[in-house]
């Protein structure tokens, strides 16, 4: 469950950035299939994963993750 919450969140945050998945991954020196498996909920991400990938987002780590947490309470009630 959280693996697909964190990868639609992923995939929302990408898009309100504008990015692709190409550019989302070569700026954070990742593979864009690894950024693919992680939007469809097939990866769970590291930490330093979350590091790399953020400031291409124009978000923070832990706004990430406190929108992650809200869909996953939003899922729970």
């Amino acid at each position: 469950m959280l693996e697909k919450i964190f990868g639609q969140v992923l995939k929302n945050v990408r898009e309100e950035a504008g990015i692709t998945q190409e550019a989302l991954a070569l700026s954070s020196e990742l593979d864009r299939t690894y950024i693919s498996l992680l939007e469809r909920g097939l990866r769970t991400p590291t930490i330093t994963t979350l590091f790399k990938m953020a400031p291409s987002l124009n978000k923070t780590p832990s706004e990430i993750i406190a929108i992650v947490e809200g869909k996953i309470n939003e899922n729970i009630v």
